[in-house]
């Protein structure tokens, strides 16, 4: 029987969860788009944990996860627009200053076993009602454009492509393309 609550990322094993999501998800869906060394040099378990720590300590962006029992299954951050971030916890400069007054979600991950199970849109939801309470008119983000699957989970959920995109250089022999995806409330 699940037993799925959604919490507010705000203590240690929250971010340490969190963080373990992006890596799992980075592996899965990228394990053909991104280099292996690149990958276990980069993509490790631990490697947002300062991040989401930070997230939660300046109360800018927050984070979100669905559990089953102690099982995290999903988690997201999402917060006010990233105008002008420069690269440098990051792996690009993200900066939208024409979406200033918008929210975002930063990111999205589900554990790759529960992909097609229906996890990922609980946590859409909430986060889309949140920033939609806290008066944003939109919500925008970021995919690769070499994730098919995301793209076709976030079109689902009312996003589109607005044209915008930018550069992600992993690697000197590695140019990967974030499309900008958005969606009004």
């Amino acid at each position: 029987m699940e037993q799925l609550h959604i919490v507010d990322a705000c203590r240690e094993q929250h971010f340490r969860d969190m963080s373990l999501l992006h890596a799992l998800g980075w592996r899965a869906a990228y394990r053909d788009s991104i280099p292996a060394d690149y990958m276990a040099r980069e993509i490790t378990d631990e490697r947002w944990v300062p991040v989401f720590r930070q997230n939660y300590g300046e109360g800018r962006y927050h984070g979100l996860l669905l559990y089953n029992g102690e099982q995290p299954l999903c988690c997201a951050t999402y917060g006010p627009a990233r105008v002008d971030q420069s690269a440098g916890d990051t792996i690009c400069d993200f900066s939208s200053p024409d979406l200033a007054a918008w929210g975002e979600l930063v990111s999205l991950y589900a554990h790759p076993d529960c992909w097609g199970q229906g996890y990922g849109s609980v946590v859409m939801e909430e986060v889309l009602r949140r920033l939609s309470a806290a008066g944003y008119p939109g919500c925008f983000l970021y995919v690769l454009r070499e994730n098919d699957r995301a793209q076709r989970f976030y079109e689902k959920h009312g996003f589109t492509w607005d044209g915008h995109s930018l550069n992600v250089n992993l690697a000197s022999d590695t140019t990967l393309t974030d499309l900008r995806y958005c969606r009004l409330f």
